[in-house]
């Protein structure tokens, strides 16, 4: 089955080198059968595309604030509290359930009850919820004694959950999380079963045909609802990781127009409809999440469909006098928002897959000369933050000398190197500036050196004039790879280039520019230049470069 394709936000605006290869995909460009359980493609499987799954990089608090928002999900507590109250071994059904006797102790134990007086049915069910969950997680252990009792007996995890340890804690968390993602999309069976009842009276083999029918459509809705469910939650993650701290809630119908709508599209009235049956679908199961702390959830607001039915307006504008919705009337329609934890589980559910989930951070880790060979060879990556993270554990005057230092060479990466380098350098201020002015000489970093000192105001000569052209195909050069063929931002950059009205003069100076790729950026704007005899001049200049190239 196809799975939903849709509308992938722009992250590429203002982003410049951050952003995204165009023949590249985040996770929720792939159906559910391609991310999750497909752990990589049968090379002989021709009608998959080949195109790589980039994940976004993510920041997560440390394990152990991770640790200490699970033990403060109340389920989970309750499922400690229950199995830790079990010592040395507590009494239970043949179902592994607690007893009768046991099920009011317990639910007042986890706060389910008042201590005295009656506790009420749905108390029982929650306290039985939290103990089976107890089950499920192996924090106790059913069995039998001599005696043929049914008992359940405490595990060593509880004591290490109890003490806050993140690895026990976030594993129990996980566990549980996985299981309440796999109940959220369980399918009510009472519908199906009551219309295959009332069709009965065909005897036994139209019965027995009815029930696999029934079974047959029931499975599919529940892998349908389980697919819109991972999507849902794949898209909220890419949201999360490019959202400014503190704008990360997203509301449930721009979630919804996100599964549905094309990118650079407009949502018809079809489209609508399916906006809104994605938004009641989810609903209910994003509740679930919120449970497990994985979600922070409002839910649409049941009035809405009161008022659909009364006849009164409930669209967005309901409510507003001026006829533009309040924050209150857009709220009505339901809110998410994807929790670090929502994070840390989503992320270790595609680890767990084989795909490559990063945090920021991770490449910040060595010195210069990795962060950047890490920069310039990895796709899915925001330079600019772990730069950050990689300069906040270092002096800026160091800093800025061992990224100069790490940037400099004529490998096929080395261009972007000294694109990433000048970006954080040039926000480092006079740390900065110094290091620049001890490579100002340099036949690698002098242009680059002297273009942002001038920038800075510092009073310095410009590049003398070969410095300068190797500057120009060395910055061409990098928003080349950078941009994988971008065409827009390529264009803007050939409509820069220092052109005089004579061009053959200009590109006569170019070709012999000796850098890697003085013929590959020769060629790039013979292709794109507006201006023909521009163009035309270029493409003469490419052919010599070639020439050059191939003698050398």
């Amino acid at each position: 089955m196809a799975g939903r394709r849709r509308n992938t936000p722009d992250h590429s605006a203002g982003a410049g080198p951050q952003a995204a290869p165009a023949e590249s995909l985040l996770p929720a460009d792939y159906d559910l059968a391609e991310l999750y359980g497909a752990g990589g493609r049968d090379e002989d499987d021709e009608d998959l595309d080949d195109t790589a799954v980039l994940v976004p990089p993510i920041a997560l608090p440390p394990e152990a604030e991770l640790a200490a928002a699970a033990l403060a999900v109340p389920l989970i507590a309750q499922a400690v509290k229950l199995a830790r109250w079990a010592a040395p071994h507590r009494v239970v059904d043949e179902f592994g359930d607690l007893v009768e006797d046991d099920r009011g102790p317990a639910a007042r134990l986890i706060g389910l009850a008042p201590e005295d007086g009656e506790v009420s049915e749905e108390a029982v069910v929650e306290v039985l919820r939290a103990w089976s969950l107890a089950c499920d997680l192996d924090l106790v252990e059913l069995g039998t004694t001599q005696a043929g009792e049914h008992v359940a007996v405490p595990m060593e995890e509880v004591a290490d959950a109890e003490a806050g340890d993140p690895s026990t804690v976030l594993d129990l968390w996980l566990t549980a999380a996985g299981i309440v993602r796999e109940l959220a999309v369980d399918t009510d069976l009472l519908d199906i079963e009551g219309e295959d009842a009332g069709d009965g009276g065909g005897g036994d083999a139209a019965d027995e045909e009815a029930a696999e029918s029934a079974l047959a459509e029931v499975e599919e809705a529940s892998e349908a609802a389980a697919e819109l469910l991972d999507e849902a939650l794949q898209v909220l993650y890419e949201l999360t990781a490019f959202a400014e701290p503190g704008e990360e809630t997203v509301p449930l119908g721009v979630l919804a127009a996100l599964l549905v709508v094309p990118e650079g599209e407009e949502p018809d009235e079809e489209m609508l409809g399916q906006i809104t049956d994605l938004m009641v679908e989810l609903d209910p199961m994003l509740a679930d999440l919120a449970e497990l702390g994985l979600v922070e959830h409002r839910p649409i607001d049941p009035e809405l469909f009161e008022e659909e039915d009364e006849g009164t307006e409930a669209g967005p504008d309901a409510g507003a006098a001026d006829g533009e919705p309040t924050e209150e009337d857009a709220a009505r329609f339901g809110l998410v928002r994807l929790t670090p934890l929502g994070q840390y589980g989503v992320r270790e559910w595609l680890l767990a897959d084989g795909y490559d989930a990063p945090l920021i951070g991770d490449l910040a880790q060595g010195d210069a000369a990795a962060l950047l060979r890490g920069l310039a060879e990895s796709p899915n990556v925001l330079p600019d933050r772990e730069v950050q993270v990689w300069l906040a554990r270092r002096e800026p005057l160091e800093g800025a000398r061992e990224l100069l230092a790490a940037s400099r060479g004529l490998d096929a990466h080395s261009p972007v190197r000294r694109m990433y380098t000048a970006a954080a350098i040039d926000g480092l201020g006079e740390a900065g500036d110094t290091a620049l002015a001890e490579v100002v000489d340099d036949p690698e970093l002098g242009g680059l050196a002297r273009e942002l000192l001038r920038t800075h105001g510092r009073d310095v000569a410009a590049a003398d004039r070969p410095v300068a052209l190797w500057r120009t195909v060395d910055h061409f050069a990098a928003v080349l790879l950078v941009g994988r063929g971008d065409a827009g931002q390529l264009r803007e950059l050939v409509g820069g280039l220092p052109v005089t009205d004579n061009p053959a003069s200009f590109f006569g100076e170019l070709w012999r520019v000796p850098h890697p790729y003085t013929a590959q950026v020769l060629d790039t704007v013979g292709e794109l230049h507006t201006d023909r005899a521009v163009a035309k001049e270029a493409r003469k200049a490419a052919f010599k470069a070639k020439s050059q190239q191939g003698n050398g």
